[in-house]
This record gives structure tokens, C-alpha cells and sequence, in this order.
């Protein structure tokens, strides 16, 4: 599948905040219902929220005898923005029904998972609950191993089968009746995925699926050369050297994207995204989770990107997702990218509103009050956290994330096809494993560099397009139409980092004959740079920099190491985005999150040693000149601190600023 060409021509969403409801939010039209539903709304538009997300009532159809309350309380809310010109879209789950089967998991879900709001059926009247005829009962996936309703133990649930017709019948309708009750201006739709993993589900829709489609049984669960090892998680089972597992795999995939088409069908003029934590790694095959397959049909990306932890403070290992996703949603007709950051108090906001800066995606500011050990007593709403970062931005730093122009040195290539067809090398490190180690690396030398997908890789006019160098790490799966473009850059005299093995694999995922590296290596092509195949770091990173293989335009010349920073130009002007690696956090003292031990983050501190930093830059070809310079952060409001700059030969810039009052995040412009 082609990416897609057609521009994107919805809105643009760029401040987004969750509207997190709650249980008594069902009694609407109770008169306090309607003022809160007011009064938020103008916080909401005092805080400079421009797109906000029902958060709550979650596994929607837990909810099917209340339709008619909830969906007056939607239309309140929808009404009552739209009064302030925001956008308001819905966020539901609609293939899962929470359904604890012990006394164990019912207390667990009621402790882990307050924040969907949760009204789920009595175990009695869940033998008998349905909606427009369906019961739910009977379109419930099934276990492979014994033919059982299948159960996400992530969520106490059951799942409704993506290929079940009843299922899709009954969610179409659902949706028709939303949009004809409340005007809705866009959907998240979550859960577009199977929770039960490899165990679910041999129902005998996906089986004819299965025949349909590739021409295949599914094998009973004792056939271990197709389940291969079951003992694990069901999201590490298969064996992917038998091809009709491999074919088992994409029939999860195209189920899936096959369901959000037609959602989308019924959503017509109204933006579509789903719920994404990740799509790099190959685990994700269990879960059908595939937004590289799914892009076709979805309007919108997101990606869930930090927690309310402490180890939000490791931010660079989210980095690698987020700029994944902005490559696809960039091929999709350059849609927006939406960061979501959770947060619980001030700081964790700040925090993941810089982070979408830092990336230059939109964000979207959510919160978990639900999964916390206890209400701390001073929680504040999600718009509250928000309103100091986006009342700054509009005062001082007015720079729209869906706009501008990246700034980057080499091509990091993730391909899609190595995850499909279940690659490993001889140490078990998948595809995602090797790039997502190159991101932070590259990250950490500041060098510039965007991601490059399976569908431009076997695109040679694309991959010519431009002469930057490409990275391609334990790429074993390589297509015939790809190793061609590969060959057509090296023979142009592009460069290209190759970690072994490459092409060892055919796209369907035969073993070839020989590896195309060999053919490669045998043309003694100057441009390739082999390199041993360890995990990549910045080690890594600055030898090939000092060898003149990767040429980066930020050479730091002094202070700290750990600042990140980032070029990029925004209305034909450069502006550096500068963010902080040396971060400690500071834990609330007794809050943890109700999933586990994980600690809650209250604050953060700065452990940087300099308090100057300085950076040598390379602006040839970018812009004439860059003067007139300021530096500005958050933490100090509407101070401009002073930048020096000094022209160097060669198109180059040296400049310097003082970060000992900064804490996290600024931009010199």
C-alpha cells in the first residue's frame, strides 16, 4: 500500500485536553451536572484549549442501557464548547465489556481502573446483555486452546471479535445513533486491537477468514510447529519459520484495519484516529496493532508517550515511537502527530507539553486520577495544568507544531516488514530493538535525523529524492523492490551504514538463497560503511562522526552533554528547541500508581554542571543569515535572556547561552 498523497483537510488539533468524566456525570440533566459541564467549558477556553477529549465512559458498551443520558450529557458538552469555538471529539473503547471473573480481578479492576468510569453488568445480567439484538455473549472472541469467550487480563474483559458481523453490525449502528444524537467533531476510537493476543480467537468467522484470504486451516492449539512455544505470554507465541503463521499474523492486521474502515465510512467528514503506545515492535503482532496498515483508513496519529512516573524523567527512550509516528502521519497527507502525556501535577504537564514542542507534534494533556493508590487532595483538572504552558505560547513563542521544517543529517530506517514476518538476529533482538537503540543515540549526539519507512525504502524515485545517508540495522527482511532502490542510492553515490544481516529474508519471509548483502558488499560500493552488529550508542555515533561517515550541523564546543537540541525552521526562520537530559525526578512522597509500586511524580530538578552552553552551527543551505537572537524558556516567564553569537567561516554560527536557571525546556529564536 502507497502512502497516501491526498493533503489533509480537517482541522488541525494543536492544544488538546482531556475532558475526563465520571460515574455521576450519567445523572445529566441534574442542574449541577449542566453548571459543571459550563463551567469547565470556560476553563477550557481560558487555558487555550483548542480540541478537547471525552476521557471516561470508556468501554462503551458497558453503557448501553444509558445511551440516552450519555449521550445528552456529550451533546451538553459538545454544545457548551462549541459555544468557545473548541472542538470536541469522543473517546471510547468498542470491542471491550469489562467482566471480572473472580473476586480477585473484580477488585483489581475497581482499584487499576477507576478512570474509565466503571458500570459494568452484574454477573447475572451479563448471560443476557445485548444491544440492537446482539448479545454479547455470542460475539465474543474465543480462546484457541478450548473454544472459551477469550479474557484481557490487562483489563478484566472480554473482547468482541473483529470479524464477527453481529459485532460490526451492532458497533455501526452504535455509531450512527452517536452522530445522530450528538455532533461529534471527530473520533478516537481505542482498542483497535486483539488484547487476547495469539490466544484468541478461532471463532468460525476468522477461520473462514482464514480460508478466504490465504487458503489455510487454522491448526488446532497442539500444533506446536504453527503455535510453536505456548508457555510464555500470548503475545510471544507462534513460529514464525512456518509461513501460514506468518499468514496468521496479517490476518489479525487486515481484521483489524478492515473494522476502522468501516468506521470510517460511517464518520464521513469527521477526523478518525485510534490509540497507539507503540507500533515498532514486533511483540506487537499479537495485538494486530499496526498503524503502518491502519494509516490508510485513519485521519489523525497518536501516540501515548509518557506516564505520571518517575521514570518520565528518562524521556528519550519515548523518542523513537513519537518520531515513528510523525513519519507516518507525515505520509498520510502530512496529518498532525498528537503526543498524549499523562499527568497528575504541574511539573509532568509542563513536561509533556515540551516534549510535543521538542518533536514538533500536537499535544494532548490527559491525566489518570483513577489509577492512583489515593486521592492526594490537591488534584488539579487537566485544562489547570495546562494553562501555563499554552498562555506563555500564545503571549511569547507563537509556533505552530503541525507547521515548520525539520532539520536532519541521516535517514533512520524502520521496516515494517521485518516486524511482519518476525525477524530476529543470532542474539534474538528484533528490528525495532536496533533502531529504536539508533534513535536514542542520535538523539544524544544531536545529530538531525528522521525516520524512513518500509514503503519509501522500496520506492526508488522517493529514496533518491534526496542524497542523505541511510542507516539500515538488522534488516533482514528485505523485499526485491527495495534492495533495488538500496542499490540505485549506492550506485548514485549515496551513503549507507549497514549492520548485518541484510536481506537474508524475502517480504513474505523465505530464507533466500544468499543474502542481498552479499551482492552489495561484493560491488565494493564506496558509499557502504559496514559496521559490527552490536546495539548502537553514542559511542557508536561519535566515532562515525569523527570518520566523516555522518555529518551533523550541531557540534557542541562546550558545557553539559546532556542537552538535546534540535533546528528547525518555522515560517522561513530558524528557531533551536533545547531540552534537558539531566533530570532528576522528585517523587510524591506516598502517591504510587495503583497498578504497581511505580512512584508518582511530583517535581523535577535539574542536575546539569555548566551554566553555559555552547554549539558550533552549520546554517549552509538553510537560511542567509540568523541574528536578533533571544532565548526564552517557560521557567522565567516573559524574561528574553541575552544569546551570544559569533560568525564563524564556512557558513557556520557559534552560539552560546545560559542555561544555569533553566530546569527543562527553552528556545532560542
Amino acid at each position: 500500500m502507497a502512502d497516501r498523497q491526498t493533503p489533509y483537510s480537517y482541522f488541525r488539533p494543536r492544544k488538546m485536553a482531556s475532558w475526563v468524566t465520571e460515574l455521576e456525570d450519567l445523572l445529566w440533566p441534574d442542574k449541577a451536572i449542566v453548571e459543571k459541564i459550563k463551567k469547565r467549558a470556560k476553563g477550557f477556553a481560558d487555558a487555550g484549549v483548542d480540541t478537547a477529549i471525552n476521557y471516561g465512559f470508556h468501554l462503551r458498551f458497558d453503557f448501553s442501557d444509558h445511551f440516552d443520558m450519555l449521550h445528552g450529557y456529550l451533546k451538553n458538552v459538545c454544545d457548551e464548547l462549541h459555544k468557545y469555538g473548541i472542538k470536541f471529539m469522543d473517546h471510547y473503547s468498542c470491542n471491550l465489556v469489562e467482566r471480572p471473573r473472580t473476586k480477585e480481578d473484580f477488585f483489581y479492576l475497581h482499584n487499576a481502573h477507576r478512570h474509565h468510569v466503571l458500570l459494568h453488568k452484574d454477573t447475572k445480567a451479563a448471560e443476557f446483555a445485548q444491544y440492537e439484538g446482539h448479545r454479547f455473549h455470542d460475539i465474543c472472541e474465543k480462546r484457541v486452546n478450548d473454544g472459551t469467550r477469550g479474557y484481557s487480563w490487562n483489563y478484566q474483559a472480554e473482547m468482541f471479535c473483529h470479524n464477527n458481523p453481529n459485532f460490526l453490525d451492532m458497533h455501526k449502528k452504535y455509531l450512527e445513533r452517536l452522530f445522530d444524537d450528538v455532533p461529534m467533531d471527530g473520533m478516537e476510537i481505542d482498542d483497535m486491537c486483539d488484547y487476547g493476543a495469539f490466544s484468541t480467537c478461532c471463532c468460525d468467522y476468522c477461520k473462514e477468514r482464514f480460508r478466504q484470504e490465504f487458503n489455510r486451516e487454522l491448526p488446532p492449539f497442539e500444533d506446536k510447529d504453527f503455535w510453536g512455544n505456548t508457555s510464555g505470554a500470548p503475545t510471544t507465541w507462534g513460529n514464525y519459520d512456518n509461513p501460514a503463521f506468518r499468514d496468521w499474523v496479517m490476518l489479525k492486521v487486515n481484521s483489524v484495519k478492515d473494522h476502522i474502515k468501516m468506521v470510517k465510512e460511517v464518520l464521513g467528514d469527521r477526523p478518525l484516529m485510534t490509540c497507539c503506545s507503540a507500533t515498532g515492535p514486533m511483540v506487537l503482532n499479537g495485538l494486530g496493532l499496526n498503524l503502518e496498515r491502519f494509516m490508510e483508513h485513519l485521519d489523525l496519529l497518536m501516540l501515548e508517550n509518557c506516564g505520571m512516573g518517575v521514570n518520565t524523567v528518562e524521556w528519550d527512550k519515548t523518542e523513537a515511537e513519537a518520531l515513528l509516528q510523525k513519519n507516518i502521519a507525515l505520509n498520510m497527507g502530512n496529518a498532525p502527530a498528537i503526543a498524549l502525556s499523562y499527568s497528575v501535577y504541574d511539573t509532568s504537564a509542563y513536561m509533556g507539553w515540551a516534549f510535543a514542542r521538542f518533536w514538533r507534534v500536537s499535544n494532548w494533556a490527559s491525566t489518570m486520577a483513577g489509577r492512583l493508590s489515593h486521592d492526594p487532595g490537591d488534584f488539579k483538572e487537566t485544562h489547570e495544568l495546562l494553562a501555563p504552558c499554552h498562555n506563555w505560547e500564545d503571549r511569547y513563542s507563537r509556533i505552530d507544531p503541525c507547521d515548520g521544517e525539520d532539520i536532519y543529517e541521516v535517514r533512520l530506517v524502520n521496516n515494517l516488514l521485518c516486524r511482519e514476518n518476525g525477524h530476529r538476529d543470532q542474539n534474538g533482538r528484533d528490528h525495532w530493538a536496533k533502531v529504536s537503540a539508533w534513535s536514542k543515540a542520535l538523539l544524544r549526539t544531536n545529530t538531525g535525523y528522521r525516520f524512513l519507512r518500509y514503503s519509501e525504502l522500496a520506492d526508488e524515485k522517493r529514496l533518491l529524492r534526496e542524497d542523505t545517508p541511510l542507516i539500515l540495522d538488522n534488516c533482514g527482511v528485505v523485499s526485491d523492490n527495495q534492495f533495488k532502490a538500496v542499490k540505485a542510492f549506492l550506485e548514485k553515490g549515496g551513503k549507507v551504514i549497514m549492520a548485518l544481516p541484510f536481506g537474508i529474508k524475502d517480504d513474505k519471509g523465505y530464507l533466500r538463497e544468499q543474502p542481498l548483502s552479499d551482492e552489495l558488499i561484493s560491488n565494493r560500493y564506496p558509499g557502504l560503511v559496514l559496521i559490527d552488529d552490536a546495539v548502537a550508542d553514542e559511542a557508536l555515533v561519535t566515532k562515525l562522526i569523527k570518520e566523516g561517515v555522518i555529518t551533523p550541523r550541531i557540534r557542541q564546543i562546550e558545557g553539559d552533554t546532556t542537552w538535546a537540541v534540535r533546528i528547525r525552521k518555522h515560517n522561513g526562520k530558524l528557531v533551536m528547541h533545547v531540552l534537558n537530559r539531566a533530570i532528576e525526578a522528585i517523587a510524591h512522597p506516598s502517591l504510587t500508581s495503583a497498578l504497581g509500586p511505580m512512584k508518582i511524580l511530583k517535581d523535577i530538578k535539574a542536575v546539569h554542571k555548566n551554566d553555559v552552553i555552547s554549539y558550533e552551527i552549520d546554517l549552509s543551505g538553510i537560511v542567509d543569515q540568523w541574528s536578533d537572537l533571544t532565548f526564552m524558556t517557560p521557567e522565567t516567564g516573559s524574561v528574553k535572556h541575552p544569546v551570544c553569537m559569533e560568525q564563524l567561516s564556512g557558513g557556520k554560527v557559534k552560539v552560546s547561552v545560559n542555561v544555569k536557571d533553566m530546569t527543562l525546556y527553552g528556545i532560542i529564536s
